[in-house]
């Protein structure tokens, strides 16, 4: 049925196509070459010093989308998530159990970092996130813009410049910019949507509706004397849970778990006999106490009994107890598997944000101009379970068991102003824009295992902060040279300062038996440990809390002074270039330039070139995060390290301080435009080599031999290090296909129809530039796991074929998106051979989107759709108990090209007086 179905969507949109192109050739010839859509003649700012250009005549590929329709009639409503769905070589979804990254979506293009793209807001350098992603998802290791800490409501338009553009706007702008440009309308608007998920996958695939989300957006804009205005956004969003776990088929109870059950329902915590089961002088007590309580488990049957009666030490006890008895046990508690279901997917988040943007004239030729604001989310995401058969679950304040929670609070907030206007023929610009964004931590319903029943249930766990502040100075001037001359120049300066704080001690700390915080010297008989001599973890579980080792306040500014000229030599040739110096204080200055043409071999058919240098400094973050975190991969929990590049570890270890990222880049395309039918052709190919790519490296294990390296280890509680390193060079080619039509067929009847295209392929090349002291460990350095996050976790094709439709006043919106594959980093046996080697793959999806709209009157609509109308699910993981952790990953949390949520149901309804 799904598949009838999506050959009747395409079907359908291939007529519209073909009959909007009849309908458009069929209008006179009156309209003639003046038949040119607003989105072809859209003139653009980035990119461009000058007063901007149209858009068919950049040398490099810009799109331009206007947000008042988009907010409207898609069923998105997040930045991340609309340019998902809007930009094929754009990258974003969210992700399920990775800490943090469960409530910060990295953000791509063409394949590269989060990192590796610029965020403009108003032309203005934007903060990046104080996050770092740490977790096993795409972006691994990198630290991106905070995108949707701005509502999508407060823009007019987004700008994204698919090109390198280092050498115009600094660090970062190696795959691209993306420019958000704020409102500046007058009058009151807003939009009221509120949403769910109606799925056969819904409620742990027993359908329904979950995930349910209710927002609403206002903005106010008034003039300010007759060139300026303010204009104002607020938008509070809530959205509820949704899980995607099946039932829970692992072991939850043993048969230890059944008699201490049994005990405490009498008042008698057999926990309580001991710290360390090794250690204890209550031996006789505990094994008296089990014998007595066996009896009141009924389905222990009397040979079982006997084994248990007939034990005479601890160790004996040991081997009899650990039989699973889960089944029974359940049904004596009254109990369910799907009560120990975990939280997989969409995290709970509340949100408010409130935007400003303003434009004061000051004369006729000089303004005051402001815009910023805050942003402040809540989110709480699940953990894995934790299950009363497991050392680090306390059965005396969780007998069965508990789903640690992790507590989020992002704020975020921005303000930039300056002055613009002209100095005798020279357009001036000052301005200074401050931004900061902040994560913070509180671990709930858990516990720190090693301080037994005195262990509270919920920590703050610290946080970071990242703030970034910039100030420009820039000049330009229009010449009357050759058939136009543009040139600017212009000033950077630039402060960083980067963040930890240190949870309560409590959050990660692990205590001995007498309640002393154990170092490397603690005797194992001091070890906490469960009933079978298991060591207990310490910390919060789930999230432990940043240490005082790891607490920072570490600050960095930079300089930078560039020149740019646009020259159009004549009317059919025009040429850019632009070279930029730039020095940071921590690891010293670099110089980029960048040459682009855009060659008119007739008015309507336009080629373009560009070549480009460009880098990307360290992150703060990445120079300076420290922590210890739990890993859990293939079933496996480790607790991991991850070591600042300054500290004596990794200096011991040989690698390296850290340096700037280097790229060049180069792309070609053409742009072709018939106005008889309101059609806009381009393509672009483009290439880009990075060197010396910062990756977060995998595990490096503590070592057997005493000294500096292993002292560090246990220091940080850890049994695995991390590090970040200038570890590999990678090269991306691509090429992005943007097909545009606009038709007006009369006043009641328009179809506009869009198709865009990307396919890109980015691969590690050279050797990996391991330090010579891991040189044995090359594969630690960068793995098959790190490769896939690299070049496989993102789809390497995607495109989407749209079109909005409105008709007698009814509107319209269809959109299938194609996402191609991706690959799981984990590695699997397949094949069976008895070799984990191979790696899943998600195959490719098509997901379509529909709505509808009608305007009541030109003040009051309503919409009406549905994301994913035909709940087209990703690919299910195989049936490895090590993927599925007991049926509950049903589907990759690694990685995910559109979300694992389902059909998407929404209604809007929006206003504007």
């Amino acid at each position: 049925m799904k598949q009838n179905n999506k050959i009747k969507v395409t079907a359908v949109t291939t007529a519209l196509i073909f009959y909007s192109g009849l309908s458009v050739e069929a209008q006179t010839k009156k309209e003639g070459d003046t038949l040119r859509n607003k989105e072809i003649s859209e003139v653009v700012l980035l990119g461009s010093r000058s007063t901007g250009r149209v858009k068919t005549d950049t040398p490099v590929p810009v799109d331009v989308f206007k947000m008042q329709n988009i907010v409207t009639e898609s069923p998105q409503q997040s930045i991340s998530q609309i340019l998902n769905y809007l930009v094929p070589s754009f990258s974003s979804t969210s992700h399920t159990i990775n800490d943090g990254t469960d409530h910060s979506d990295p953000a791509q293009l063409r394949g590269l970092g989060p990192d590796q793209v610029l965020v403009l807001l108003n032309g203005k350098r934007r903060h990046q996130s104080s996050l770092i992603n740490t977790t096993l998802t795409p972006g691994r290791g990198s630290v991106g813009t905070d995108l949707n800490a701005i509502p999508a409501f407060a823009l007019d338009r987004i700008e994204v410049l698919r090109d390198g553009a280092s050498a115009q706007y600094g660090s970062d702008a190696i795959a691209g910019v993306i420019n958000l440009q704020l409102k500046k309308s007058i009058g009151f608007s807003g939009q009221i949507t509120t949403g769910g998920y109606l799925s056969s996958v819904a409620n742990n695939h027993t359908g329904g509706v979950d995930g349910e989300t209710l927002s609403v957006d206002l903005n106010y804009g008034v003039k300010i004397g007759n060139n300026g205005f303010i204009n104002i956004t607020g938008s509070g969003a809530f959205r509820d849970p949704y899980s995607r776990a099946e039932e829970q088929n692992g072991s939850i109870y043993n048969a230890y778990n059944a008699i201490a059950y049994r005990a405490m329902q009498n008042g008698v915590d057999i926990e309580s006999l001991y710290r360390n089961i090794n250690n204890t002088p209550n031996t006789n007590s505990i094994i008296n106490t089990i014998k007595q309580y066996a009896g009141n488990v009924g389905y222990f049957d009397p040979n079982y009994l006997s084994q248990i009666n007939s034990a005479n030490s601890i160790a004996d006890l040991q081997g009899i107890l650990n039989r699973d008895v889960s089944d029974q046990e359940l049904a004596y508690r009254g109990l369910k598997r799907k009560d120990f279901n975990m939280k997989v997917g969409q995290s709970k988040l509340a949100s408010g944000q409130l935007y400003v943007n303003t434009e004061i004239p000051i004369n006729e030729e000089w303004k005051f101009y402001s815009f910023g604001g805050f942003s402040y989310r809540n989110g709480q995401a699940g953990g894995f379970y934790r299950f009363p058969n497991q050392a680090r679950t306390l059965t005396s304040l969780y007998p069965n068991g508990f789903l640690p929670e992790i507590e989020t609070n992002i704020s975020d907030y921005s303000l930039a102003a300056g002055v613009k206007g002209k100095i005798g023929d020279w357009n001036v610009d000052l301005s200074n824009t401050f931004g900061k964004n902040a994560f913070y931590y509180t671990i709930n319903n858990t516990e720190n295992a090693t301080l037994g029943n005195t262990s509270p249930t919920e920590f703050d766990a610290g946080g970071m902060a990242f703030s970034q502040n910039t100030l420009n100075l820039d000049f330009s001037k229009k010449f009357d040279a050759f058939e136009g001359l543009n040139f600017a120049f212009g000033g950077e300066y630039r402060y960083e300062n980067y963040i930890i704080q240190a949870g309560s001690p409590e959050s990660y700390n692990t205590y001995d038996i007498n309640g002393n915080v154990i170092n490397g010297t603690t005797s194992s008989l001091l070890l906490n440990t469960d009933f079978f001599g298991n060591a207990r973890p310490g910390g919060a579980q789930v999230f432990p809390g940043y240490r005082p080792e790891n607490a920072i306040s570490r600050k960095r500014n930079s300089y930078s002074a560039y020149a740019d000229a646009e020259v159009d030599f004549t009317k059919w040739l025009l040429v850019d270039g632009a070279i930029r110096y730039e020095n940071y204080s921590d690891f010293g200055s670099t110089f980029n330039y960048k040459l682009a043409a855009n060659i008119k071999l007739d008015k309507n058919f336009k080629l373009r070139f560009a070549g480009s240098t460009g880098f990307r400094a360290p992150s703060l973050a990445q120079l300076y995060y420290s922590a210890t975190s739990t890993l859990i991969n293939g079933g496996n929990t480790t607790q991991v390290a991850t070591f600042r590049n300054d500290e004596q570890i990794t200096k011991s270890l040989g690698i390296p301080s850290l340096k700037q990222e280097k790229s060049k880049s180069l792309s070609a395309g053409f742009n072709f435009t018939i106005p008889q039918l309101r059609l806009n052709f381009s393509a672009d190919a483009y290439f880009i080599r990075i060197d010396d790519r910062i990756v977060l490296t995998d595990l490096f294990y503590r070592p057997d031999t005493a000294g500096t390296v292993q002292t560090a280890f246990d220091q940080a509680n850890a049994e695995a290090a991390q590090f970040f390193a200038n570890a590999i060079d990678t090269e991306t080619k691509g090429l992005d296909l943007v097909v545009t039509q606009k038709n007006k067929i009369n006043a009641k009847i328009s179809i506009d129809n869009s198709l865009s295209f990307n396919i890109n392929k980015t691969k590690q090349v050279g050797s990996i530039k391991s330090s010579e002291q891991l040189q044995s460990q090359i594969s630690s350095y960068f793995s098959e796991e790190n490769r896939i996050y690299f070049e496989e976790a993102v789809p390497r094709v995607k495109a989407n074929l749209s079109h909005s439709i409105r008709l007698y006043g009814i509107d319209v919106f269809i959109r299938n998106s194609y996402f191609g594959k991706v690959t799981d980093a984990n590695l699997l046996d397949l094949n069976g051979d008895g070799v984990a080697n191979e790696h899943f793959v998600l195959n490719d999806k098509v997901v379509t989107d529909l709505s509808v709209g009608h305007r009541f009157t030109k003040q009051i609509g309503l919409t009406v759709g549905a994301n994913n109308i035909f709940n087209i699910m990703p690919t299910r993981n195989p049936n490895i108990e090590t993927l599925t952790a007991g049926n509950q990953l049903v589907y990759s949390r690694q990685v995910s090209q559109y979300g694992i949520g389902g059909r998407y149901l929404f209604a809007r309804l929006d206003f504007n007086f």
